[in-house]
């Protein structure tokens, strides 16, 4: 079982990882938006990857995208395909503002344990989020080139078997949304 001191701990590591984002007069949640949005593809830059991947509300994220657009950091933008859906990008000041990140405190925290810990570590935060993700049915995501719907044609091109559609080499080390780990 687990002790109130192990949770006290992981509590106030996420605070402190989480915080890493005041900078710029950004909210942590609003940093943790724009990463999100430089990493994910275009299938998922949408309101709803973006509450998934930050696990809040539709409100709380939909407040999130009105401050960043306020900002001039993010647009949002019909779909040419399905008007019905928007996607939300990044504007040429919110990559700027990611091409000059904060000091990550994750990567400080993780430099002093030697390179075997940090790999048990990490080995055990994602075996924690993907049981989590799974017993309250929240998307697990993951890159493209490890979905069971990737698809190398073998030409150089890749495919969404899901979706039905191209994608760009730059695409595949992607998160997305309708991650399917491959078997």
């Amino acid at each position: 079982m687990f002790n109130s001191h192990s949770v006290e701990l992981l509590t106030r590591f996420a605070r402190i990882v989480a915080a890493n984002g005041y900078i710029h007069g950004l909210q942590p949640v609003q940093w943790q938006a724009l990463q999100f949005l430089a990493h994910a593809n275009r299938f998922s830059r949408t309101p709803k990857g973006l509450t998934a991947w930050l696990g809040q509300t539709k409100g709380s994220v939909s407040q999130t995208i009105i401050a960043l657009e306020a900002k001039g950091l993010v647009i949002r933008t019909a779909n040419q395909g399905d008007r019905r859906v928007v996607r939300v990008e990044l504007t040429d000041a919110g990559r700027s503002l990611l091409a000059a990140p904060p000091p990550p405190v994750a990567a400080q925290m993780l430099e002093h344990l030697p390179a075997e810990e940090q790999d048990q570590l990490i080995g055990l935060v994602e075996a924690m989020l993907r049981s989590q993700l799974a017993s309250t049915g929240q998307h697990a995501f993951g890159q493209c080139r490890s979905c069971r719907n990737f698809v190398e044609t073998g030409d150089g091109a890749f495919r969404c078997a899901l979706l039905d559609v191209p994608l760009e080499a730059d695409e595949t080390d992607n998160i997305c949304i309708e991650h399917v780990a491959a078997a």
